[in-house]
């Protein structure tokens, strides 16, 4: 009768701990994907779920935004300078079964993959590029990630460079070259204002020359100009047509 209780009593702590041990609890962002003797079965959670030990097998998956931080990589720009540059990659599982059958550890592929993709996507633009069209080079290479990492389940959504670290005689070679372009950009805009000016000169020149009136005003301003400053000597200038009149009121000697 001892023998037959601890039967039933053993086969009752076999069932509780049987249970306890079927018994897996997903969070919100958590999904399970279930192996059934080796073969994929289904995705399953969140809440409760029971994975029958020895025959059913279970890998947690987070859905989670994922924040990669991509290693400082050495980049060799189009126009043959050496660069260090890193950056950070937002990504997140989408299909659990994907990326557990189809890459083996999805987190390190896309680490790799980010690190081979930022090298050759940097590598075929120039300096300037990488200094001044950041966002275009983020885009650029956000796309080729999501594209590549599609058939893994994961979703690429946004991809920063964040530093892009130069050496140091390079760093006074551009600041040597953006000084010399400060000054050829100030003498293209005086050159531009001594265009403009002397257009401006010759459309008043045509205007006096035009009326006689207006050019003796400009003379007699001139002259106001004159003896506003202080100086010891004044020229006054003649026009000729002064000097024609004058030579008509004084009588020829040879008359």
């Amino acid at each position: 009768m001892m023998i037959w209780d601890f039967g039933w009593g053993g086969a009752l702590l076999l069932l509780i701990a049987l249970a306890a041990a079927s018994i897996r609890i997903l969070r919100e962002y958590e999904r399970g994907v279930v192996f059934l003797l080796g073969r994929f079965w289904k995705v399953k959670g969140p809440g409760i779920i029971l994975v029958l030990p020895g025959i059913q097998q279970m890998v947690r998956v987070d859905l989670r935004l994922v924040v990669m931080d991509v290693p400082s990589q050495d980049v060799i720009s189009r126009d043959n300078v050496s660069v260090k540059v890193n950056a950070v990659v937002y990504f997140r599982v989408v299909d659990p079964q994907k990326a557990i059958i189809h890459v083996e550890n999805f987190l390190e592929a896309t680490s790799q993959l980010a690190q081979t993709t930022l090298r050759s996507v940097l590598g075929k633009h120039e300096l300037d590029d990488m200094l001044a069209e950041r966002e275009r080079l983020n885009v650029d290479i956000q796309q080729i990630l999501d594209t590549q990492t599609d058939s893994w389940g994961i979703k690429v959504a946004n991809v920063e460079i964040k530093h892009v670290d130069i050496d140091e005689s390079m760093v006074r070679a551009i600041a040597r070259q953006a000084e010399a372009e400060r000054e050829r950009r100030a003498k293209v805009i005086h050159a531009e204002g001594e265009q403009q000016a002397s257009e401006k000169l010759l459309e008043a020149a045509k205007v006096l020359a035009q009326s006689p009136q207006a050019m003796q005003l400009r003379y007699l301003q001139t002259l106001t100009n004159i003896a506003g400053d202080k100086t010891s000597t004044i020229v006054f200038p003649m026009p000729l047509d002064i000097m024609d009149v004058l030579s008509k009121l004084v009588p020829d000697k040879h008359g």
